[in-house]
């Protein structure tokens, strides 16, 4: 079983200066032909979050349509750059996404079970986990104790060097890892929010953020608060479940660049 994330998809309005210099629109429709064109393909996709650019009824339009040719079921989180109720309007049609509330949600994916979280403040940058939210998160581990498990949240609980970043506190990362504490099934803690794929140990597991189909962020582990965006290539993970090893997470990156393919297996190739 192999689940595939996508993040930070930035879908701006056509011919906006986001459209064109963070170039989401763009990306993502290379990460949806890339993820179909995947041998063994995915049985889902997971979008961790901040689908569009700045959460309006047009952008979430133009993100159903770029994800309309993906031909794999997706899953969809919001992050601080989505609108939580036009989110939920734009996809009413996806079952799976509850009719009020926060958008939070399982999925039974074969022999993993996704638990999908939201950590969507509006109007404001940085997660919470609030009360209700954790509660929420901590019966629905307590149904499967049993089950491999992948939570899923936009914003990270933990802090990474990127001094920038990590200003944006995390409300609730303290009785996040409480609820892990009790529930030892879960194998991975997944987030997006930061553009780059970086990973850690968390309360008994291993989280992870994952990078962006748009654009990255700036590697920076100086002393200064700076954030820096750069086009490094686009990626996306792929979570797979193997009964005898568990989880193996890949980095796939998308696109075509010069000389990528050196040998085939049976003969070396000059780069073009």
């Amino acid at each position: 079983m192999i689940v595939a994330q996508i993040s930070d998809l930035h879908v701006a309005v056509p011919g906006s200066g986001m459209d064109a210099t963070q170039m989401g629109a763009a990306g993502l429709a290379e990460a949806v032909a890339h993820l179909n064109a995947l041998e063994p393909r995915p049985g889902v996709v997971v979008a961790s979050g901040d689908l569009v650019s700045i959460g309006t009824a047009e952008e979430y339009v133009r993100l159903k349509a770029l994800l309309a040719p993906l031909e794999i079921p997706v899953y969809l989180l919001p992050g601080n750059h989505d609108d939580r109720e036009l989110l939920r309007e734009a996809f009413a049609e996806h079952a799976y996404l509850p009719r009020e509330g926060f958008l939070q949600y399982v999925v039974e994916a074969g022999p993993l079970r996704l638990v999908v979280l939201d950590t969507n403040v509006a109007g404001e940058a940085n997660g919470e986990l609030c009360a209700t939210r954790l509660d929420w998160l901590d019966q629905r581990l307590a149904e499967a104790p049993d089950r491999p498990t992948l939570v899923f949240l936009h914003h990270p609980p933990f802090r990474t060097g990127m001094r920038k970043m990590d200003a944006a506190a995390f409300v609730g990362a303290e009785g996040l890892g409480q609820v892990l504490d009790r529930h030892r099934q879960v194998e991975r803690l997944l987030c997006g929010h930061y553009h780059r794929p970086i990973s850690c140990r968390f309360h008994g597991t291993v989280a992870s953020t994952c990078p962006s189909t748009a654009f990255q962020l700036e590697l920076d582990l100086g002393p200064v608060e700076r954030l820096g965006l750069v086009r490094e290539p686009a990626a996306c993970l792929l979570h797979c479940w193997d009964d005898a090893g568990g989880l193996i997470t890949h980095t796939s990156y998308i696109g075509s660049y010069p000389g990528q393919l050196l040998y085939d297996g049976g003969r070396w190739l000059t780069a073009d």
